[in-house]
């Protein structure tokens, strides 16, 4: 019997349907190929194109998918615009939730979220896509790095135990894979945190041993050492002499001293109102010039910013945020979050400057000196009060330690100050007690000695904790350096 017209056309529509579905799915593998090859030959215009026709010729494809993730990334990384990553990043998790380019998304815009926040409260949504990642996904690859990055927000926010559960979980899941080596360090810092100084430096001497070429080994490494030295032999400090060895009135005034984040050290000399980098061979000019340097400021990425009287804060890259209201800059750094701290030794607040957005104070009386912590707040000497204050992000005080507690004499006034990423805290004091003193995280005495007592006389006016358990010392009336050491 002969099929009637309407029967014919749902006929041929079932056999042809699943060739053209085929054809259409092939067509989007053959242009993000395209795609592909065009982007790893730097021709960027041509691959977004290519990808832009994938999306909206194939939109339900996985290959979709593929492309809206290229093209987020290519926001992200190339154009440094992580903004407009985020609505390639949207589509993906509406249109294409079931995929696991899914998890990719979800992660990559966690870690915008969690870069552009300013504080702890600002990280609930990064943290949320992580979540997302792990019970969505539980056998992605993503899962590891998603916990990594949790970890290290609670890590942030103070929620230790939290993180080192995250810490543990990526060790768990791949022991060999790079990410568990970083997340054994950070569980080591965490354990720290904790309280478990014997926990923290089994931990670090495990990773050492178990990838002693590894960058995260070397790391592990030099915080053992400083540990042991200032927490567990608390040998007394002694004077190495002038330091780099040998070298005799070779700087012109230096006043200020800063370290980078692997130990690097970066002079300040108001003689040439200009910061250098030490290096094996001398100095090397790097960052802004201002005359009154009061503090060096070091980024994570090397960037060095300079804080000085009168102008506030300066910088060779862009515009510098609105610090000229600082009377009597004392101090400044940059916390984990990309905020800017300045005291102000003529004011009753401590000013934190967001990367964006207003600028907010913090009650702190006639701060003297200023150092950051690992934990998100800051170290802070008021003469007036005499007491050297552990503050915490919001800029309440955690520890009260008064001048001159567990030494010999009393100290009238902080000189200088430093810190480390292992919360000690160094300064050059003057008063009855006219010598150095180093704290450690919960502001117990670690370590003292009165110049006398190490035999070295000068103008010390900058304090520096480098990698290896020393502490560096700016004489500005002999131009010099001298570190010591047990």
């Amino acid at each position: 019997m002969a099929l009637g017209k309407g029967m014919l056309r749902f006929t041929l529509a079932l056999a042809i349907g699943p060739a053209l579905v085929a054809q259409e799915v092939d067509m989007a593998e053959r242009l993000f190929s395209s795609g592909e090859r065009a982007y790893a030959s730097k021709s960027y215009p041509e691959a977004i194109e290519t990808w832009n026709q994938v999306i909206q010729q194939a939109p339900k494809s996985p290959f979709a998918a593929q492309a809206l993730l290229r093209l987020a990334r290519h926001q992200n990384e190339v154009e440094k615009k992580p903004e407009a990553a985020l609505p390639f990043l949207e589509r993906i998790k509406i249109e294409h939730l079931k995929t696991s380019w899914a998890a990719d998304a979800m992660l990559l815009r966690g870690r915008i979220l969690a870069e552009r926040s300013h504080d702890p409260t600002e990280l609930k949504e990064a943290m949320a896509e992580y979540n997302r990642v792990v019970d969505l996904f539980p056998d992605h690859a993503a899962v590891a790095e998603a916990r990594l990055l949790m970890g290290a927000g609670y890590k942030l926010q103070g929620q230790w135990g939290r993180a080192l559960q995250n810490f543990t979980e990526v060790m768990r899941l791949n022991p060999a894979a790079p990410a568990a080596l970083t997340a054994q360090l950070q569980a080591a810092e965490t354990l720290d945190l904790l309280g478990d100084g014997p926990g923290c430096l089994r931990m670090l001497q495990t990773l050492r041993n178990r990838a002693p070429n590894s960058p995260e080994a070397r790391e592990a490494q030099w915080r053992i050492q400083v540990r042991v030295k200032h927490r567990l032999l608390k040998a007394p400090f002694r004077s190495e002499g002038t330091w780099p060895a040998g070298r005799q009135k070779w700087l012109k005034t230096p006043t200020l001293l800063a370290t980078g984040a692997a130990g690097e050290l970066y002079i300040y000399q108001e003689d040439t109102d200009r910061i250098s980098l030490l290096k094996e061979d001398g100095l090397t000019p790097v960052g802004p010039t201002a005359d009154a340097g009061r503090a060096i400021v070091v980024l994570p990425a090397g960037q060095v910013w300079l804080v000085a009287a009168k102008v506030g804060l300066v910088k060779e890259e862009g515009p510098a945020p609105p610090a000229a209201v600082i009377a009597a800059p004392s101090g400044a750094f940059r916390d984990d979050w990309g905020n800017l701290w300045i005291s102000d030794a003529k004011s009753p607040s401590i000013l934190v400057i967001p990367p964006e957005g207003v600028a907010r104070s913090l009650p702190a009386p006639g701060i003297v000196a200023l150092a950051g912590l690992p934990t998100g707040g800051a170290a802070a000497a008021s003469d007036a009060s005499r007491t050297l204050l552990f503050l915490d992000s919001e800029g309440r005080t955690k520890v009260s330690v008064p001048y001159g507690k567990d030494l010999p004499a009393a100290f009238k006034y902080v000189v200088a100050l430093a810190s480390d990423t292992l919360g000690h805290v160094a300064a050059i004091v003057d008063g009855d007690f006219e010598g150095v003193v180093l704290w450690g995280p919960d502001g117990s005495v670690l370590r003292s000695a009165t110049f006398k007592s190490l035999a070295i006389a000068g103008k010390f006016r900058a304090i520096a904790l480098d990698h290896q358990g020393g502490v560096i010392l700016a004489d500005r009336s002999n131009d010099l350096l001298i570190r010591l050491d047990q």
